[in-house]
């Protein structure tokens, strides 16, 4: 064979290196294919970026202290005659056939006709109590208080509290508070418990990371997590609205359960959600820990929450309401009537006067100062500052008790049809003197007018304007003329309807 001058030597390099390859990759992992190639790998993809904080250290560490609430209620027998019929159908004639109709026709014939029988009233001489509901709840003692809703137990009559581990308790209730929907109840029997604390929510911010625990649809122990969305929301769920929104997956069977921060602290209560459909969509809302903190203490230690109370009927302050009343902003609470055995009306707050203040507290809105008064106890003494005829004046009020029931009205007010009638065009009303003297009826208002925008509807009466009494339309008018004299557009005028008063603010005619 012929080859080539110094060709020997330059296959030689060839192999060594191929050799070389050959040790190199199997150096690294790389083994020869069978055709004697070497293949080459591309690295893994990975991609260095921040990664989301992982909830695990939070849950292991709270899970033990949340717990579910199974609530039953005893059914009181009301069928007397020993008939397996419902209520009403008891005293049917004895015809086996009409019988029978009525027990398929209200669901007695079927394989769970025995619960329909008994929800409806058939004899159960042990009247084992039945579930009426379920929802979620927590430790906040060692020695086994746990809070959850008022309207998961408020319909009980006992009470089992499922643990993290599957153990079940019985628990009785210790009290509750309608008002926030808030509950307390008491694990039967020793033991200590694990507990969480409730947090500083004053210092949650919008966009703080938190973990909602609780027990959706009877599932058992479910963890979401997601953010604050929003504070201070005012869902019209009762008087002392002031509710932490979150994102986290919070579904029926949730309320009463803990949402916590990165902390494992407890900053809210699960409590309610928006969902037009029944189901999670990301709206959900938990009451303070702020809140539930005070008001569990008191279920602790009294069963019951007492509240301190002003005796004022109230409204907002609106940008209209403060213009009139020469504030500089629409903040506060105007007092629409104070209530004849209040302490507010002892204490000399009147009709027309705007709370701003209480003990040097800012009050921003009615709803602010309902919580402000109702965080007091009854007979606590508190400054109240208002806003007066156009200056600042302060009283102190010793706070009374708030009823147990809203103020129920004592009489309806039907004032007679008035001899004659006068015009106020200017404002787009028809009015005439009242009966006994006191206050102008609306007898007629324009469609097109702002009264009617503002809600004055024929048979209010006209009390006060700008904290002047009225007894004609001369009052009006010259409380009119004072506005505009002292460059104020709008008039306050106290309107009364049946036994109720409100404020409404109207523009001063132009020209």
């Amino acid at each position: 064979m012929n080859t080539a001058p110094n060709s020997y030597p330059r296959t030689r390099k060839r192999l060594m290196a191929a050799a070389a390859s050959v040790a190199i990759a199997g150096a690294i992992g790389f083994g020869a294919v069978a055709t004697g190639t070497v293949p080459v790998l591309a690295e893994a993809v990975r991609v260095e970026a921040p990664q989301v904080p992982s909830f695990a250290d939070v849950v292991e560490r709270v899970s033990p202290a949340v717990v579910s609430v199974r609530v039953k209620a005893k059914i009181e027998s009301t069928a007397d005659d020993g008939s397996d019929m419902p209520d009403g159908f008891g005293n049917l004639p004895d015809d086996p056939q009409l019988r029978r109709f009525f027990r398929e026709f209200r669901g007695f014939g079927d394989q769970d006709g025995r619960d329909g029988m008994r929800r409806f009233g058939r004899r159960d001489h042990n009247r084992q109590p039945r579930p009426v509901a379920q929802g979620s709840g927590f430790f906040i003692s060692e020695d086994g208080y746990l809070v959850t809703n008022n309207h998961v137990v408020g319909e009980g009559s006992s009470f089992t509290v499922v643990m993290h581990d599957g153990k079940e308790l019985d628990a009785k209730l210790v009290g509750t508070d309608p008002r926030t929907d808030l509950a307390v109840l008491k694990v039967e029997g020793d033991g200590k418990f694990t507990y969480v604390d409730f947090a500083d929510d004053s210092k949650v911010r919008v966009g703080d990371w938190v973990v909602a625990v609780g027990n959706p649809f009877g599932l058992g122990g479910t963890v979401t997590a997601g953010i604050v969305s929003a504070r201070g929301r005012d869902i019209g769920a009762g008087p002392y609205d002031d509710f932490i929104q979150i994102d986290a997956s919070v579904n029926r069977g949730s309320s009463g359960g803990p949402t916590f921060n990165l902390n494992g602290q407890v900053v809210g209560i699960n409590t309610a959600i928006f969902s037009p459909s029944g189901g999670n969509v990301g709206i959900a809302f938990d009451i303070p820990a702020s809140t539930a903190k005070q008001v569990v203490q008191d279920l602790m230690k009294n069963g019951t929450v007492q509240r301190g109370w002003l005796g004022v009927e109230i409204q907002p302050v609106t940008s209209e309401i403060a213009e009139s009343l020469g504030l500089k902003s629409d903040k506060g609470a105007l007092v629409s009537s104070a209530q004849d055995d209040g302490p507010g009306k002892k204490a000399g707050i009147s009709a027309g006067d705007v709370i701003t203040q209480v003990d040097g507290k800012d009050v921003a809105s009615p709803k602010e100062l309902a919580r402000l008064i109702g965080s007091y106890q009854p007979g606590k003494p508190v400054d109240v500052t208002l806003w007066r005829d156009g200056k600042s004046e302060t009283v102190k009020v010793d706070l009374g008790t708030l009823p147990s029931n809203d103020k129920q009205a004592s009489a309806e007010q039907q004032p007679s049809a008035p001899p004659a009638a006068d015009t106020l065009a200017d404002l787009g009303l028809t009015v005439a003197r009242s009966d006994d003297g006191k206050g102008l009826v609306v007898t007629d208002v324009d469609p097109d007018s702002d009264a009617a925008d503002r809600g004055i509807q024929p048979g209010d009466i006209i009390t006060s304007v700008n904290s002047t009494e009225v007894n004609g339309t001369d009052d009006v008018a010259k409380a009119m003329a004072d506005a505009v004299k002292s460059g104020r557009k709008a008039v306050l005028m106290q309107i009364s309807r049946d036994d109720s008063n409100r404020f409404v603010a109207l523009p001063v005619a132009k020209g």
